[in-house]
This record gives structure tokens, sequence and C-alpha cells, in this order.
């Protein structure tokens, strides 16, 4: 990136957006919280528990109790996406239900109950407080996918490292699980970016049908969600799981224009590479109705 435009990008995301906006809680988490981020983002994820992992208590990797023991959370707890779609309310929360905040001692019953969005976004909150550069990005994983052979949509984030003037990919959802890379440094070509996976499949290189979302969902509709949400996150507005624009909805999406298809193929392009496209990625976000305006809850 040159010079100019490099600090621009950086700046960019730097900015808090409504979701990654931590309120009364900035310079608490400025100052108290760990500044290393592996050390960060592990102490992070003790503060939550999947939903998944919930729904089957303590087996598979939850054998060893890592998330805490599932019998001890309140038989009427639910997942809670829908109650706490902001960073604000993720601590506002967290500090509600434990006055130590971000602690290694919480109770599992004291745990938040959200996906990977969520932490996602917690974290690039975290970051941001930090003053490090971060952004969220969507696409899918194939790593912990329980579909042998499937790709599941999958929330992470990205912070700019100065000394390395590289982009790091780190997988805070995933990071207390065994995997075969490093959480705090994915390897690119590890997970499944959405404009990739949009691009392979429309040109017919890959069977959409590999590609779903927690849902159910599986094919071409769920990667146009994945993709959307990717861009909506490029430009901090990292919005929730059922608000999408409106000709990818279901019901729409089957009936899709070509014209459409066309001009989601020209944003997946520019996607492949944000940084060094991020000007026109800009431009699409401010002129563009079509690629910003959602659908979705009490927004219709």
């Amino acid at each position: 990136m040159a010079g100019n435009t490099c600090l621009e990008l950086l700046n960019h995301y730097r900015q808090f957006s409504a979701f990654t906006y931590a309120g009364p809680y900035h310079r608490l988490i400025q100052y108290e919280l760990p500044d290393d981020v592996r050390e960060v983002g592990r102490l992070l994820r003790r503060q939550i528990v999947h939903r998944v992992t919930l729904a089957n208590g303590n087996t598979g990797s939850n054998s060893d109790l890592r998330y805490g023991d599932m019998t001890k959370v309140p038989w009427w707890r639910q997942p809670e996406d829908d109650n706490f779609p902001t960073a604000a309310a993720m601590l506002a929360e967290l500090f509600r239900r434990d006055e130590q905040g971000f602690s290694l001692e919480r109770k599992v019953e004291n745990k938040l109950i959200v996906t990977c969005r969520f932490v996602a976004i917690l974290m690039a909150s975290v970051l941001k407080c930090k003053g490090i550069p971060a952004r969220v990005r969507s696409g899918f994983d194939p790593y912990t996918s329980p579909r042998p052979g499937k790709s599941c949509d999958h929330w992470i984030t990205q912070y700019w490292h100065g000394e390395q003037r590289r982009w790091l990919t780190i997988d805070v959802d995933n990071c207390l699980e065994e995997l075969d890379f490093d959480p705090f440094d994915v390897p690119p070509e590890v997970f499944d970016w959405s404009a990739e996976v949009w691009l392979a499949a429309r040109e017919g290189k890959v069977d959409s049908t590999r590609f779903w979302n927690a849902g159910g969902f599986e094919g071409l509709m769920p990667i146009a969600w994945a993709l959307f949400d990717d861009f909506h996150c490029l430009m901090n507005n990292e919005i929730i799981y059922n608000h999408i624009p409106k000709q990818v909805a279901i019901g729409e999406f089957d009936r899709i224009t070509l014209a459409n298809l066309e001009k989601m193929d020209d944003l997946a392009r520019l996607m492949l590479q944000p940084d060094e496209n991020f000007n026109a990625l800009c431009q699409i976000w401010q002129a563009q109705a079509d690629m910003r305006l959602l659908s979705g809850s009490l927004l219709n």
C-alpha cells in the first residue's frame, strides 16, 4: 500500500462502529487488560460459551471442561446472540453478571452464550481500545466444521501488526481448540474467504453445497450472505446475522437477476484485495444503496 493510502486505511480500522464501540469500558480495556494479543484473546474467550458447546454439554473438546461444566449453566439459559448484538452490550452484561469483568475465574453460569460473530466483534473492540487497527471478517471455516468435507460460516478478526507491517488473522472463537495452526496467526490458505468462495462457486470451480451456515442453509445463497457480511465488516459495519440486502434474502435470492449476480461478482473481485481496492470499496459503500441498505427484523 502507498503511504497515504495505508495511513487512511489504518485510521479507518482504528475507528469504532456502533457494534465495536466499548462505551464506558474503553479506558478499562485500554489500561487494565493485557496488551499481548494472544493473552487477551484467550482471556476474552474464557468469558464466553458457544451455543453448540452448551447444546453438546461436556463432550467433544469440552470433555476436559475447558469451557466450563455445562451442567452448571442454568437450565433456562438460551443462546444470547439476539440479546447482546454490540460489544458495549456484551461488556455491560459481563460486568453485570460478575463485577470482576474479564476474569479467568468467571463461573460458567456467568458466561455469555454467543457465537463467533460476537467473539470477533468483542476482540476487535478490545484491539481498537488499545489503538490497534482491527477489522472483523466473515467467511467459512473448514477446520472445525462438524460436517466432514464441508465449510461452515465463521467470523474472525484481523489486526494490523505494526512491526511486521501486515494483517494478522486471529480466530479467537477457536483459540482453545486443538488446531493444526496458530489461531493467533491463521495462514490465509486455511480460511475460506467469502469473496474467493463466491467467485469460485460462480465460476463452477467448487461445489457451492460444500459451504453452509449454522441455520442449515447451503449453496450460493449463504455464500452471498457471507460476502455481504464481509463487505459490511470491511466498512466497519459488523451487521447481525439476519440483516442482509433484500436481493439475497430468503424468498428473493431464487429470482435474483443476472445483473445483480454480476454486480456481486464485481464486488467480490475488489474484495480479493481489500486494501489495494479500499477506495473503490468505499465508493460502492457511499453510492450504491443495494449494496448497503439491509432488510430483516424491524428494518423492513
